[in-house]
C-alpha cells in the first residue's frame, strides 16, 4: 500500500456504474478518447459507443438518450421535474467551478439553465453561475500555512445574508461536502456578522495527499482529512485573514473584475511541495503607510483638500485611499476598537478603571440587578467596580476610561438592561458582554470630534484585528472606488 500514489485527481468513476448496452434505447455518442477519460481498456467501452457522432467532428462529447427506455421500474425512484432539474444543474455547477478549462451548457426544454464558457479565473466562472451581484460581493482568500494552502472566495460581511447562502468546497481539485468546515469558515465571521447570517463561501484547499483520504464516500462527496482540527483551524483562519484589510469594507458600487484580479485562481492545480511554517496573511493593514494615508496634524489642518480627512454630518469621517474614498462610522469603528480592547482586558483578567471621588448610586430592576451580579466579574474586568447598596441598589466606586465624552452612569444603565435582555444572542458569554459595552461606551453618532480625536480613533481603528467591520455585522468602512467616481464624471 505504501507504493500506490497518494495524489489520485480522478473521480474514480466506475464504467460499472453504468447500465448494460441493453439498458439504453439508443447509443451512446462519444469521442475517441472517452475510454482515456475513464480509465478502461478501449475495447471494453467500444460495444457501448460509436466512434463518431453523426456530422461531428471527433471530441469528448457524452450523449445519453431514452436512459429507462427499458428499465422502467428505475424511473419509479426519481422525484418530481422540477427537482430533478435542480439536482442537474448542482452536479453541473460543482464540476464548472472544479474545471475552469471546460466549457459547461445545460439545456432543458429548450431553455438554457447554466451557460459556463471556458474561463481562466474563478471569480468569472462565478460570475457566470450566480451572476455579476454575487461576484462583485465577494473576497479573495489567499493563506497558507505548513503543509496547507487555502484560496477562494468569502462574501463581505456586510453583504451575507440568512437565506440564499451558497456553499463550495474543494480538496486539490475536488469538491467535497463537510459541514464542520463550513461551521469554521462561519467561526472566522465571528463578531463581523449577527447570528443567523450564512455568508457564501467558495473554498479550495490544498492539502498533501497523505494527508486526506478521497475513498470514504460511495460518491466521493466526503474526505477524511488525517489531522481534522488542523484543517478546520485553518479554514478559520484562512476567513479571518480575508476579513482584516480595508478591500474587505462594504461597497457602494463596484464589478466583480476587482475580485477577479485581485485574486487569478483556479481551484485546480498542483499542491505546494513545501509553505511556510507560519501562517502567511495577505496584507497588514495595521500600518497607515500601506494606506496612503497623511494622518498627522499638519495634514489634517489642511482640511478637506489636503490628504487628511474630513467629519461630515458630525458622524462620518472620510479619508483618501489608494483606490478611492473611504467613509468610517464613528460610531461604529470606536464599537471595533473597545470591543477589541474589552475582550483583551477579559482574556487577559482585567483593565485600567478610574476611581471617582465621589460614587454613583444607581437603582435597577430586578433582572438587572440579577445581570450585575452574574457579570461581576466581568464588569470588574473592564473597570466598572460595582458592589450591592442594599435593595435593589448598586454603588460604583471605579469605571472605565475609554474616552473624555465618556458617560459612565449611562453606559452602565445601558449596558446592564442589555445583558438583561439578552442582546447580541450568537456569541459566546465574553464576547456578547464586550459587544454589548463597546456599543454602549463608544462615542456616538452626531458627536463632533476635533482632528486628534479623529486622528487617534482612525490610528487605534487601524490597529484592530477586524478595522472594516463593526460588532453588529454592519461595516465600519464603506468604499467609494475611484473608477466609480470617474466613471460619473464621465472620465472613462
Amino acid at each position: 500500500m505504501n507504493n500506490l500514489p497518494y495524489d489520485v485527481l480522478s473521480l474514480g468513476i466506475s464504467w460499472v456504474s453504468l447500465a448494460g448496452k441493453n439498458d439504453l434505447d439508443r447509443p451512446l455518442w462519444v469521442g475517441k478518447k472517452l475510454h482515456e477519460a475513464l480509465a478502461i481498456p478501449k475495447e471494453q467501452i467500444a460495444p457501448f459507443v460509436a466512434n463518431k457522432a453523426p456530422g461531428k467532428s471527433n471530441g469528448k462529447c457524452l450523449r445519453v438518450e431514452h436512459l429507462f427506455a427499458n428499465v422502467p421500474a428505475r424511473r419509479k425512484f426519481l422525484k418530481s421535474q422540477r427537482s430533478e432539474t435542480r439536482a442537474a444543474v448542482q452536479a453541473l455547477t460543482v464540476l464548472a467551478l472544479a474545471r475552469l478549462d471546460v466549457s459547461f451548457q445545460l439545456v432543458s426544454d429548450g431553455r438554457s439553465l447554466v451557460t459556463a464558457p471556458r474561463v481562466s479565473a474563478v471569480a468569472d466562472r462565478i460570475a457566470a453561475l450566480f451572476g455579476r451581484q454575487l461576484a462583485a460581493q465577494l473576497l479573495p482568500v489567499d493563506y497558507a500555512n505548513g503543509p496547507i494552502s487555502i484560496r477562494g472566495f468569502i462574501q463581505r460581511p456586510a453583504d451575507a445574508k440568512s437565506t440564499g447562502r451558497k456553499a463550495y468546497l474543494f480538496v486539490n481539485g475536488r469538491p467535497f461536502r463537510d459541514p464542520f468546515l463550513i461551521r469554521a469558515a462561519e467561526n472566522g465571521y465571528r463578531a463581523t456578522i449577527p447570528a443567523g447570517v450564512r455568508p457564501t463561501l467558495f473554498l479550495a484547499i490544498g492539502i498533501p495527499g497523505d494527508r486526506v483520504d478521497v475513498n470514504v464516500h460511495p460518491a466521493k462527496l466526503e474526505v477524511r482529512f488525517r489531522d481534522k482540527v488542523f484543517v478546520e483551524r485553518a479554514v478559520e483562519e484562512a476567513v479571518r485573514d480575508a476579513l482584516r484589510p480595508l478591500e474587505a469594507a462594504g461597497r457602494m458600487v463596484g464589478s466583480y473584475h476587482d475580485a477577479a484580479s485581485s485574486n487569478d485562481q483556479q481551484f485546480t492545480g498542483p499542491v505546494p511541495d513545501q509553505r511556510p511554517a507560519g501562517p502567511v496573511h495577505r496584507a497588514d493593514v495595521g500600518a497607515y503607510g500601506a494606506l496612503g494615508l497623511a494622518l498627522d496634524t499638519t495634514a489634517a489642518s489642511a482640511g478637506p483638500y489636503g490628504r487628511g480627512f474630513l467629519q461630515v454630518f458630525d458622524t462620518y469621517i472620510l479619508f483618501e485611499t489608494p483606490g478611492g474614498v473611504a467613509i468610517v462610522d464613528q460610531h461604529s469603528a470606536h464599537e471595533r476598537v473597545l470591543y477589541e480592547r474589552a475582550m483583551a482586558e477579559l482574556k487577559a483578567g482585567g483593565g485600567a478603571a478610574q476611581r471617582l471621588l465621589l460614587p454613583l448610586t444607581i437603582d435597577l430592576e430586578p433582572s438587572e440587578l440579577e445581570a450585575v451580579e452574574q457579570n461581576q466579574e466581568q464588569l470588574a474586568a473592564i473597570g466598572f467596580e460595582v458592589e450591592g447598596f442594599g435593595g435593589q441598589s448598586v454603588v460604583i466606586h471605579a469605571v472605565p476610561n475609554p474616552h473624555p465624552r465618556f458617560d459612565a452612569r449611562r453606559c452602565f444603565e445601558e449596558l446592564v438592561a442589555d445583558l438583561a435582555h439578552g442582546r447580541l444572542e450568537g456569541l459566546n458569554r465574553l464576547e456578547r458582554f464586550a459587544a454589548t459595552y463597546a456599543c454602549r461606551a463608544a462615542i456616538k453618532a452626531g458627536q463632533a470630534l476635533d482632528h486628534g480625536e479623529i486622528g487617534d480613533l482612525l490610528h487605534r481603528l487601524f490597529a484592530c484585528e477586524l478595522p472594516p467591520h463593526d460588532v453588529h455585522g454592519r461595516p465600519s468602512i464603506v468604499q467609494l472606488p475611484l473608477s466609480e467616481l470617474e466613471r460619473r464624471f464621465g472620465r472613462v
